[in-house]
């Protein structure tokens, strides 16, 4: 019993660690989109100003960040030559402040519920641009999948109650700016061997996200709250908005890097579904059938998609454990014949 039992511990203790990060991460990213439509919508807070918000994040990420690694030393800086930051960061960090600034932007125009059925294109909009930029093999049955989810999401939009045209190209945006992001951190940083945690992520990115969104919040939020002299700046609500945007940060190193980022796309189905329940039932969106519908056969999608991801990364382990087996062999019987070459 006492290997067999300290197995089975371990393996419940790996469980319920899995299970934690998940739901940590759900947690916080339900928190962020939530707190973010609460302050953006005209009918709550009524504080329309999505450049602005997301300067507020990232000048308070940028700070944490700085305190961490310089004064704190709680993390060890990467270090970064002026070539490679003008041609990895600069590029990363404007794709990143444009997709927060569009997808803030949504939460003006559309329903929680409806954002997060047309964040499903997500896999769509990296799957594309990965086949563009040759980081994705093109396949007939994954390019199958692709349109079945843009199918599912068209139906979703035809049913939507509250359709706003300009929302939905924002979120549209969004996704593709945030798809390229994701594809060109695989290119530029893993390509050349560059590791980044949240924090020093965050220490190199936000303040290049600053200077990115300095330029249309001068001209186009700049003039409305400078003609809003009754606005007064609420550190509460602000300062615990940006500390939950800095912990989601944190929060998705830590599952991915305990669990896997397979884990994060499963995990955030799950959030989906419980951001639109939330919608539908305290926030009083209208959810219709065939918004669900539609949802419904996006989800099937991105479900196989998945499934699919998972079955090529499970193929990819067992060929790579027989290469190994096959170098072991090879090498033993190197070691035998050089024995018997001896004798």
């Amino acid at each position: 019993m006492g290997k067999g039992g300290s197995l089975s511990d371990n393996v419940i203790k790996n469980i319920i660690l899995s299970y934690t990060y998940v739901c940590i991460w759900i947690f916080l990213s339900f928190t962020v989109i939530v707190y973010n439509k609460y302050i953006l919508d005209k009918k709550l807070y009524n504080w329309p100003f999505p450049i602005s918000l997301t300067m507020i994040h990232m000048s308070f990420c940028a700070t944490l960040a700085l305190l961490l690694i310089k004064v704190f030393k709680f993390v060890e800086p990467v270090s970064m030559s002026r070539e490679l930051y003008l041609s990895s960061v600069v590029p990363i960090g404007a794709l990143y402040s444009l997709s927060l600034w569009l997808s803030n932007s949504a939460y003006i125009y559309l329903s929680v519920s409806f954002i997060q059925m047309l964040k499903a294109l997500m896999p769509v909009a990296v799957y594309s641009i990965g086949v563009l930029f040759k980081k994705e093999t093109f396949k007939t049955d994954t390019m199958v999948n692709m349109i079945s989810i843009s199918f599912g999401v068209a139906i979703a939009a035809y049913g939507e109650a509250r359709f706003d045209s300009w929302g939905v190209m924002l979120q549209l945006g969004a996704v593709a700016f945030e798809a390229t992001r994701l594809v060109m951190i695989q290119i530029l940083l893993t390509s050349k061997g560059i590791t980044l945690n949240p924090i020093t992520s965050l220490y190199y990115v936000a303040p290049c996200c600053l200077v990115f969104l300095l330029v249309p919040w001068i001209f186009v939020e700049y003039p409305v709250l400078k003609d809003t002299s009754s606005f007064d700046f609420d550190f509460v609500i602000f300062g615990t908005n940006s500390f939950c945007a800095f912990a989601l940060n944190l929060a998705v190193f830590l599952l991915v890097g305990k669990t896997s980022a397979l884990t994060m796309n499963v995990a955030g189905v799950v959030k989906d579904w419980l951001l639109i329940a939330f919608s539908w039932s305290v926030i009083k969106d209208t959810v219709t059938p065939i918004n669900l519908f539609g949802y419904g056969v996006a989800f099937l999608g991105v479900a196989y998609y998945n499934h699919a991801k998972l079955q090529a990364l499970k193929a990819k382990e067992v060929e790579k454990k027989v290469g190994q087996a096959d170098e072991e062999g090879e090498r033993l019987i190197e070691e035998r014949q050089g024995e018997g070459s001896v004798k």
